[in-house]
């Protein structure tokens, strides 16, 4: 497999987080406390982790209801499988762009679109992990004075907090103003590079083609409500698994951990999220006072608690598609493509629109977005 600089960062990334977690550590604690897990508590845990991206299914589907209102829960629970085993196994987050391919593979929708729809999913995500954090900050039991790197444990979180606005920002203009930022974006942009202007400018319309969920009340109230079952299952799921390793902290705490490995797994790693899951751990348990070696227990067996069954599910779906690793490897170029070729065809009737002065055709049955 050919790696690129993206690639070679995540690893190199993963090794350092990974020797950083582990240095000073009893390996034979770590592993005495995986060993002696409560079983019953794991199973669950693992049972509930793996249920969660069936409710990702669900959230999808409101989604992508402006592309396409009957997506079947198989399709969209399929495709969700194949994306996230294709970040457990293959470099770069190819799964982002195989969950797109495997989708349009089964449903017949526009891949610009679902790329969108991808991009309001993390909108949704980061809404959840900003009210995840402010729920555990000022919960009565939060050990506010805790120490992360030699700061307060909440100038930390705040930074983290402003940062992931920061990255939330240009969503919120493009969903307020999106014709007056495409046209900023094709004005500046152009002038730097043309070739690489009309790419972000496309981008842009994909993105506000996704944000229409956002812009519905009847869409955006249920894409919040499952966003929030979403957050708080997996936060459960947490909960489940420091039972099986002993850690006996509250609720608050999975809320807590659950938003913190969310802003490190977004780092680039490994396939898999090899060390920043881990990281993230360490940093957000610590502050509750809990041993390290009873983290790294907890943080290597959830991790694969979570790796294993979702990545055999998706090479499963893979393999009932008829595809290869090789082909989802190579999805984000195939997407690409596609997605020229819906950009042409979409100036292609915007021309004849213009050029008859009749309304805009029905796009059904084109089929553009569908890979065969």
């Amino acid at each position: 497999m050919r790696l690129d600089w993206r690639a070679l960062l995540g690893i190199a990334i993963s090794a350092l987080l990974l020797w950083w977690v582990l240095r000073g550590v009893d390996v034979g604690e770590v592993w005495a406390g995986i060993r002696g897990m409560h079983l019953g508590w794991f199973s669950a845990a693992m049972v509930v982790t793996t249920a969660g991206f069936g409710i990702r299914a669900v959230r999808w589907k409101v989604l992508l209801t402006p592309l396409k209102p009957d997506t079947t829960f198989r399709s969209r629970f399929a495709a969700v499988s194949i994306g996230f085993m294709g970040n457990n196994l293959l470099p770069a987050r190819a799964g982002e762009f195989a969950r797109v391919y495997a989708l349009s593979k089964m449903e017949r929708v526009t891949v610009s679109g679902t790329l969108g729809s991808l991009v309001v999913e993390r909108f949704l995500d980061g809404v959840m992990i900003l009210t995840l954090l402010a729920v555990a900050l000022f919960s009565p039991g939060f050990p506010s004075e805790v120490s992360v790197g030699g700061r307060p444990v909440g100038d930390a979180v705040g930074g983290a907090s402003l940062l992931l606005l920061g990255v939330m920002l240009p969503v919120v203009l493009i969903l307020v103003w999106p014709h007056a930022v495409i046209r900023l974006a094709r004005a500046l942009i152009s002038r730097i590079d043309a070739k690489r202007g009309e790419a972000v400018v496309k981008a842009l319309e994909a993105f506000v083609g996704g944000l229409k969920a956002l812009r519905d009340p009847r869409l955006l109230v249920p894409a919040l409500f499952w966003s929030l079952v979403f957050w708080l299952w997996h936060s459960w799921a947490f909960w489940l698994g420091f039972k099986a390793f002993g850690i006996e902290v509250d609720f608050v705490a999975a809320l807590f951990l659950n938003a913190v490995l969310a802003f490190f797994v977004a780092v680039p790693s490994s396939p898999g999220f090899f060390g920043t899951f881990h990281a993230g751990a360490v940093v957000g348990l610590t502050v509750y006072g809990v041993p390290e070696d009873q983290i790294l227990s907890f943080a290597f067996g959830q991790h694969l608690g979570g790796f294993i069954p979702v990545t055999l599910i998706g090479l499963w779906y893979s393999w009932r598609l008829g595809l290869s690793l090789k082909q989802v490897r190579e999805s984000e170029e195939v997407v690409e493509e596609v997605v020229d070729e819906e950009d042409a065809v979409e100036k292609s009737l915007e021309q004849m629109r213009l050029g008859s002065g009749r309304g805009s055709p029905s796009g059904e049955g084109l089929g553009g977005g569908r890979i065969s």
